[in-house]
C-alpha cells in the first residue's frame, strides 16, 4: 500500500471515528440529561413526554445509529463512509428544508448546516477515493 492510499485510509477512519464519538456523546447526553440537549437550541422540555421523546430520538435512535455504524465499520471503510455521507447530508437537507419552509436558521442551525455539509461531502469524497485507490 502506497503512502497516498494510507493517508486516504487514515483520513477516512479518522472521520468515521470523529462521527462515532460525536454521536455517542449526544446520545448519552440525551439519555442522561435531555434538557441539556435542547438547551443547545434554547428550548425547554416541560413535561415527561417531551423528555422521553428526546431520550428516544437522540438517545435511543442515536445509539442505534452508532451500533449500525460500528457494524458497518467492521465490514469495510467504503460502506461506512457512504452511510455517513447519507447521514450527514440528510441532516443538511433537513436544515435547508427548514430554512425554505420556516425561514432563516439561527446561529446554531447555520453553524451545524456548515458542519454537516462538510462531514457529508468529506465522507462522500473519501468513499470515492478509497474505492478508486484500492
Amino acid at each position: 500500500m502506497n503512502t497516498k492510499n494510507k493517508i486516504i485510509g487514515y483520513l477516512g477512519h479518522g472521520l468515521v471515528l470523529l462521527s462515532l464519538l460525536s454521536l455517542v456523546y449526544v446520545s448519552f447526553m440525551a439519555w442522561l440529561n435531555p434538557r441539556e440537549v435542547m438547551a443547545l437550541v434554547r428550548e425547554k422540555l416541560t413535561n415527561t413526554d417531551s423528555l422521553s421523546s428526546i431520550r428516544g430520538v437522540y438517545g435511543g435512535t442515536g445509539l442505534f445509529v452508532v451500533s449500525v455504524l460500528c457494524y458497518l465499520w467492521s465490514t469495510g471503510l467504503t460502506i461506512t463512509l457512504r452511510f455517513l455521507s447519507m447521514f450527514w447530508l440528510l441532516y443538511s437537507v433537513s436544515r435547508v428544508l427548514t430554512w425554505a419552509i420556516d425561514g432563516p436558521l439561527g446561529e446554531f442551525g447555520t453553524q451545524w448546516l456548515v458542519i454537516e455539509l462538510f462531514f457529508g461531502i468529506s465522507c462522500l469524497t473519501l468513499s470515492y477515493l478509497v474505492t478508486r485507490h484500492r
